[in-house]
């Protein structure tokens, strides 16, 4: 029987985890061929998640918990719970409920059919639509900018077979594009596509800043385009500075007494290059600081508590 692991991350999410894993428990039915534990990843709720999580691990052995000292951040967390499953196939799943437990099966016919890597792609969403089509502009931009090909709309739900668990434990990055990493592999994947539900409890925990905390994760990680735009409007607007420069020159020594240039001009360029300057001295500090966190080589998180894991056996050792 072929084991499967499915990865739930969660943060303050008590009013969703037990109808995640009545629904996880109803999809896997659907494949009795399947062996299958749920592990939750909790990033230190405050509520009680924790709480709630614990009675479902005493119910069932299948549900095994960790509990993370401290919020590691949404980037973090899930790909450490990722890293925890030595199965066969790994899913990840949102907890928020999102990400529609029922596909579960529809993965594992993908995976049977030989594709390591599985992504549920959003074909529309109940959210804003002002916020669907940003999100939209985003992964467009970002996928012309991108050195490889990524995938509109997908967040990180789907499955990925051990091969592709095991590449991204080597590959040990401290602080992971998820999605990016998994294209830059550059297995072939199949895509299934759905609708996204609102969230109908609780409220989500992406603010302004960790969504533009992805967007330049994502920029940094798979681009040097914006670094090689910096260059190019610099020689650019040199240029047209030079050539600024050369028509109040000619022009007043045409008339020497008659044109005057004004503060206006200066006012002007002045405020135009530094906002320049200011755009791409923040783009490099983005680039440095993504080199800074990878030098660290912080842990992806600390661990609180482990619940449940004496109920699988130990990870296999590698070759080496």
């Amino acid at each position: 029987m072929r084991h499967v692991t499915i990865v739930a991350p969660c943060f303050e999410e008590e009013q969703n985890v037990e109808e995640l894993y009545v629904r996880v428990l109803a999809a896997m039915e659907h494949r009795p061929q399947y062996s299958f534990d749920l592990l939750f990843i909790d990033n230190a709720s405050k509520d009680r998640t924790v709480e709630v999580l614990r009675g479902l691990a005493e119910r069932d052995r299948r549900v095994r918990v960790i509990v993370n000292t401290r919020n590691f951040g949404h980037i973090r967390s899930p790909v450490y719970g990722i890293l925890q499953s030595y199965a066969e196939a790994t899913i990840v799943i949102a907890t928020d409920l999102q990400d529609p437990p029922e596909l579960i099966p529809e993965f594992l016919d993908k995976w049977e059919a030989g594709y390591k890597v599985v992504m549920g792609v959003k074909s529309q969403s109940e959210e804003s639509p002002l916020f669907y089509a940003l999100r939209t502009a985003y992964y467009r931009t970002l996928r012309r900018l991108s050195e490889i090909e990524l995938v509109e709309h997908y967040t990180g739900f789907g499955l990925y077979d051990r091969k592709v668990v095991d590449i991204l434990r080597a590959i040990g990055d401290p602080y992971p594009y998820f999605r990016g990493l998994i294209a830059d592999m550059g297995f072939e994947s199949a895509k299934v596509k759905y609708a996204q539900p609102q969230r109908r409890r609780g409220i989500t925990k992406n603010n302004l800043y960790t969504l533009f905390d992805m967007a330049m994760l994502g920029l940094t990680n798979h681009s040097k385009v914006p670094l090689r735009l910096a260059t190019l409007v610099g020689f650019v607007t040199g240029a047209l500075s030079f050539l600024v420069g050369l028509f109040y020159l000619f022009f007043k020594l045409l008339d020497w007494n008659g044109f005057s240039v004004g503060i206006a001009p200066l006012v002007v360029g002045v405020f135009f290059f530094a906002s320049v300057q200011l755009v791409f001295l923040g783009l490099v500090g983005e680039y440095i600081g993504s080199i800074h966190t990878q030098v660290l080589k912080r842990p992806l998180v600390v661990e609180r508590e482990r619940i449940n894991f004496d109920t699988l056996p130990p990870p296999p050792r590698s070759d080496g």
